[in-house]
């Protein structure tokens, strides 16, 4: 979760080492500071910006829940939904994604129901003439 507690051994981790230890880019924790979905450790005047160890845990969170389909604003909400422990708008979200998910699903058996008819048709040698697949996308 992104709440645990992380070993001292990995309490001061620079950019580079948080996106290693994250499998992202550097360039991918800059744009998620951008974001809001990281803040930006202070700079000391020392030189180089030091992470938590809970920030590696949190580029993991938003990895695997993109995974799962959700978008930068959607995981923003989950965040907020999980500093808030609010389990049940957190349940909401996920049974939100999983109906757009079955909705693509569906879409996507349409359309590969329609390219099997018309692969069948130009498979036959039926047609005359032009060929089947251009006349339907043609097709007004």
């Amino acid at each position: 979760m992104v709440r645990s507690q992380a070993p001292a051994a990995l309490a001061d981790l620079t950019i580079g080492r948080v996106a290693a230890a994250a499998g992202v880019n550097v360039e991918t924790i800059r744009y998620y500071q951008r974001r809001g979905l990281m803040a930006e450790p202070a700079k000391p005047s020392s030189g180089q910006r030091r992470y938590a160890a809970d920030a590696v845990r949190r580029l993991r969170f938003i990895k695997r829940a993109q995974v799962l389909g959700f978008t930068l604003e959607e995981i923003v909400s989950l965040l907020t939904l999980d500093e808030a422990h609010a389990c049940a708008e957190t349940r909401e979200l996920a049974a939100l994604k999983l109906q757009g998910i079955d909705r693509r699903l569906a879409d996507l058996k349409a359309m590969r129901k329609a390219l099997t008819l018309l692969l069948r048709e130009c498979e036959s040698g039926s047609a005359t003439g032009a060929c089947p697949i251009i006349d339907a996308l043609a097709a007004d």
